[in-house]
């Protein structure tokens, strides 16, 4: 029997999405995988569909519906590979759930305001060019695993070579 593993999309949900494919193509072989649409998790207002006005609603209480969702949702610890808003859905649902067996996130640069980790087996990845990523400083004080990808910026999780990276990267982990 496979393993578990949720994918929580960007702050874009499903509709722009396309790029999700890079993964699981890889990752179906090993997990029964279930995709979540962060806009779903958070009751997000898709009638204005720009990065401020979604962005605002994540952060004025769209994250923690989203977390409160994800709680009735999963009942078991699980692994997830998260992006952007995603992630911090996941690192949150991590922090007050304890659900968290596994957690890979990309380009989650709200995390820099975190001043606790979830348990778990953690890997972050950002783009050197990512203006809102967190300092090393931060990323060494949370004790965690982190690569930052070289001349990439926010939206490096969409390039199949990166999503390859990660994919095997997440492999690897369930293989530990």
């Amino acid at each position: 029997m496979k393993e578990r593993l949720i994918i929580i999309s960007d702050l874009w949900g499903t509709k722009k999405s396309e790029w999700i494919i890079n993964y699981t193509k890889i990752l179906k072989t090993k997990f029964d995988i279930e995709f979540y649409d962060s806009c779903k998790l958070g009751q997000i207002d898709k009638s204005d569909y720009n990065q401020d006005s979604l962005h605002n609603q994540f952060i004025t209480g769209g994250i923690e519906i989203a977390v409160d969702k994800l709680n009735v949702l999963e009942k078991h610890p699980i692994t997830i590979l998260a992006f952007s808003i995603g992630g911090t859905i996941a690192w949150k649902f991590g922090i007050k759930h304890k659900k968290i067996k596994t957690l890979i996130c990309v380009s989650s640069t709200r995390l820099r305001k975190e001043s606790e980790r979830p348990n778990g087996r953690l890997a972050l990845y950002f783009g050197e060019k990512d203006e809102f990523k967190p300092t090393t400083e931060w990323l060494d004080t949370m004790t965690l695993e982190y690569k930052i990808i070289s001349n990439k910026g926010h939206l490096l999780y969409r390039e199949p070579k990166f999503a390859k990276l990660v994919s095997n990267k997440l492999l690897k982990m369930l293989s530990q």
